[in-house]
């Protein structure tokens, strides 16, 4: 029996480990994890009973756009951030098209500070390569809090774009660490959108940026990727092709996709939801559907995120294609892979490792990424046999919607903990935003 007194004891849970779910106590001091095991004789300050419960390694979404600085009247980092908590992450890393964008130190510096005083989880920082600011990424890609330089070779909202390959190859000089890529081919797609009218369908936003618009712009990314030796993270990756091309290049190459894209499939996503399932790329249909859960299940993808893109009603039921493209999503992340867990799609570790030691691992954050003596003591406790329905009441997001409105989940986050203090229990948040920028290394 281990002893001692701990700032925090969870006890009688199911611990999800590197090497398995094991019934195990965990004990927490200063803020980091000091003992796993059997703690019956240890003291502690505060003690959270998880009997019944799983305790995982605090989740974390690698893809979301809190808007801010922007419109508050949509997102702000502080309502993003809430919104991440009562979902059951404990870290999300933020998208640089905001407006201003964070592609200078100034920017970077102020939103820096803002995480500081107002997030409620911790929080990394992408970097937007823009064609005038190859010279400061270099620089810029190790601040405090930096995850990632991001780099939008098609366009989606915001105005960077880096779509050339003489510009891409400067920016992939530029720096060590691994970039972070939406691929799709911007020739291709200004070239397509000529062929459709606007007012068509919703669904035409799929046949528009068609497969091989993403197809050619992940090949082209590669390609200079292998050229310059720079790692490569493809983002929301959504294509059968893309993934089969990708198991090729591994070595250099890491993938992300979207819950959308193994969730959500075409046509009768916008049949139901009309501008509200508009995103870039687009969803699609179930042949992708089905290979995302082939390279889930193969391990080729390594991460998950919600590219929560939030806007407000009115620019979602604008028609085609003026409505805005993007989705909510990171408030109903974990509940909805979670229920893909009890659908039997995925193993509950497998979830972990895409959802928090992937991310740990693809952007090397520091002491994230799972359960173990002397990481964080961030900790996602989830009850994998509530029944919940996911409503649109619960969303603190202001803009106020979800695509996943009324589905109908099993498996819910119960508490979001925080470097050993309880930010959210029971659909409540708790206490005040104590979120700091993630380390990388």
């Amino acid at each position: 029996m281990m002893a001692g007194h701990y700032h925090l004891l969870i006890r009688n849970g199911i611990c999800v480990l590197p090497w398995g779910e094991v019934a195990a106590d965990v004990g927490v001091r200063n803020g980091r994890i000091a003992g796993i095991g059997a703690l019956a004789a240890a003291t502690a300050d505060e003690v959270i009973d998880a009997r019944h419960l799983h305790v995982l390694p605090g989740l974390i979404d690698p893809h979301v756009h809190l808007r801010e600085p922007g419109d508050a009247s949509v997102e702000t980092i502080a309502t993003g951030t809430k919104a991440a908590v009562l979902g059951g992450l404990t870290a999300v890393f933020d998208m640089p098209n905001t407006a201003p964008a964070v592609t200078d130190a100034q920017t970077l510096a102020w939103k820096q500070d803002f995480v500081a005083r107002t997030a409620w989880c911790d929080m990394g920082l992408y970097v937007g390569a823009t064609k005038a600011n190859v010279g400061a990424l270099a620089a810029l890609e190790t601040a405090a809090g930096a995850c990632a330089i991001k780099v939008f070779a098609g366009s989606s909202t915001g105005d960077l774009l880096v779509e050339d390959d003489a510009s891409l190859e400067r920016v992939m000089r530029a720096g060590r660490r691994r970039i972070a890529y939406h691929s799709e081919d911007e020739y291709r797609l200004q070239a397509r959108r000529t062929l459709f009218a606007a007012g068509a369908p919703y669904a035409t936003h799929m046949l528009w940026r068609d497969v091989e618009c993403a197809f050619l712009g992940t090949r082209r990314i590669v390609a200079l990727a292998r050229a310059t030796g720079r790692p490569a993270h493809l983002l929301h990756v959504s294509t059968a092709e893309e993934l089969n091309y990708i198991t090729d290049h591994r070595d250099l190459c890491t993938v992300e996709v979207l819950v959308n894209h193994l969730t959500q499939v075409a046509p009768d996503a916008y049949e139901r939801l009309g501008g509200y399932a508009v995103m870039n790329p687009p969803l699609r249909d179930r042949r992708h559907l089905e290979a995302a859960w082939a390279a889930v299940r193969d391990g080729t993808v390594d991460t998950v995120g919600s590219d929560h893109a939030p806007h407000s009603r009115a620019a979602k039921e604008r028609p085609w294609p003026a409505c805005a493209a993007g989705l909510t999503g990171v408030q109903t992340l974990v509940p909805v892979m979670l229920d893909h867990v009890n659908a039997g799609r995925l193993s509950l570790p497998r979830l972990v490792d895409l959802l928090c030691a992937g991310p740990a691992r693809v952007y090397g954050a520091v002491g994230k990424g799972r359960l173990a003596a002397g990481y964080d003591a961030d900790v996602t406790l989830v009850d994998l046999r509530a029944v919940r329905r996911i409503e649109e009441s619960w969303i603190v997001s202001p803009c106020g919607w979800t695509p996943f409105a009324g589905m109908r989940v099993t498996g819910w986050p119960v508490a979001t903990i925080l470097r050993g203090r309880a930010v959210m229990r029971d659909d409540a948040v708790t206490g005040a935003p104590r979120g700091r920028l993630v380390q990388f290394r």
